[in-house]
């Protein structure tokens, strides 16, 4: 459905951007999931040199093809696509550097609804368990629904600066600094290898019980999302590719078909520890990435990760009042939010194509120690294993 601008100014829109901070309200319960409410914001780019010479619908077309070709007509024609501030025909070619401004109806993905517990706040740090499924700052689609937009919207907490990564699907201990400087010295440390890291991973099968040294590279393909294990021939004749890499695991306990592994990563590349332990044949037991169809079969029989998470008790779920247990929560009508007619993903509460069964890993980030300094978090409720 087409819109002209006159009828955008009867909607009363308040366009977001990143200035807006992420506020409690944002929020919607439903199902065991956190949802934001869907919102009106500005994306800025710029043009660049590739980009120039294109139309303006052709552009959006091919490098953004989350939406079809129509949208992005009606998208123009409506003024929800500007050039430097101004309204431009669907044939108007871009130049190189032009400032493009497209105003959308935000739909951020879920994350399952569990709470960012503080674990710690000092003066300039501040430490937090971070919930799988939860980005630990904006990317992507992913904006308030992340810890640190959760940290601003429900504790106050701003800002802060996340000092190492931990992966989305990941939970654990996760380190803030509350200033720019105690960042850098926390990262300083870091690219030192003055910092040690300890993780913990629930695995397939019986994981050997002495000390596994896994000290070989790491290729992440980013057009695949998965990182591969490269060796090269003991001649040398055909060299490893990716980045050295070294983890040791070392067996906590075991009941016979899942074991609980210490992992201590030595190096820090992506999906190092989910690759290192699938090339040690125990992979993590519900890293549908990683699994191989032998262990697909025995993982499966298990509790999947975001089901253990709502099975394990109130004091992780989220303290939103009413949300998840409100009679109206499967009614989207009654969640109240506005259909905006321009929109590819109204009248859901997600955005289209997302996943919604997706679940967080059994890796868990248990304890960062420096020089002077250490951090831990308590253990999941996965890590207790049943006989």
């Amino acid at each position: 459905m087409k819109r002209t601008r006159d009828e955008a100014a009867e909607m009363e829109i308040v366009w977001q951007t990143p200035a807006n901070p992420p506020e409690r309200g944002d929020y919607i319960f439903r199902n065991g999931k956190r949802y934001v409410r869907p919102y009106h914001f500005e994306f800025i780019s710029h043009v660049k040199n590739r980009w120039a010479g294109k139309t303006i619908v052709d552009l959006f077309t091919e490098e953004f093809k989350g939406r079809p070709y129509d949208y992005y007509v009606d998208a123009v024609e409506s003024g929800r696509i500007q050039v430097d501030g101004e309204m431009v025909p669907v044939s108007y070619i871009v130049q190189s550097s032009q400032k493009i401004s497209h105003f959308v109806h935000r739909h951020e993905p879920p994350v399952l609804a569990l709470d960012v517990s503080i674990l710690g706040k000092e003066a300039d740090v501040l430490t937090v368990c971070k919930p799988a499924s939860v980005p630990v700052h904006p990317c992507g689609q992913y904006r308030k629904n992340t810890v640190v937009g959760i940290l601003q919207a429900e504790h106050g907490l701003a800002p802060v600066f996340p000092i190492h990564r931990l992966d989305r699907l990941v939970s654990g201990l996760l380190i803030l600094a509350r200033s720019a400087s105690k960042a850098d010295s926390f990262r300083q440390q870091i690219e030192s290898g003055m910092v040690q890291k300890q993780y913990i991973a629930k695995v397939t099968g019986v994981f050997p019980d002495d000390e596994q040294v896994v000290n070989v590279n790491v290729n992440y393909n980013a057009q695949e999302g998965r990182s591969t294990v490269e060796v090269g021939n003991c001649d040398g004749s055909t060299p490893s590719k990716g980045k050295s890499a070294c983890t040791k695991f070392t067996r906590i306990s075991t009941n016979g078909t899942h074991s609980i592994v210490l992992c201590r990563p030595i190096t820090g590349r992506t999906h190092q520890i989910r690759v290192h332990l699938q090339y040690t044949g125990h992979p993590i037991a519900n890293d549908m990435l990683y699994l191989s169809e032998f262990s697909v079969d025995r993982s499966t029989k298990g509790m999947s990760a975001d089901r253990a998470a709502a099975n394990s008790g109130p004091s992780l779920l989220s303290s939103s009042p009413k949300s998840c247990v409100d009679e109206h929560c499967n009614d989207i009508s009654a969640i109240d939010f506005r259909i905006d007619p321009l929109c590819t993903n109204c009248p859901n509460l997600a955005p289209k194509g997302y996943e919604a069964d997706q679940e967080g890993l059994w890796l868990h980030c248990v304890r960062y120690s420096g020089p002077d300094w250490v951090y831990e978090c308590p253990h999941p409720e996965w890590a207790t294993l049943e006989w």
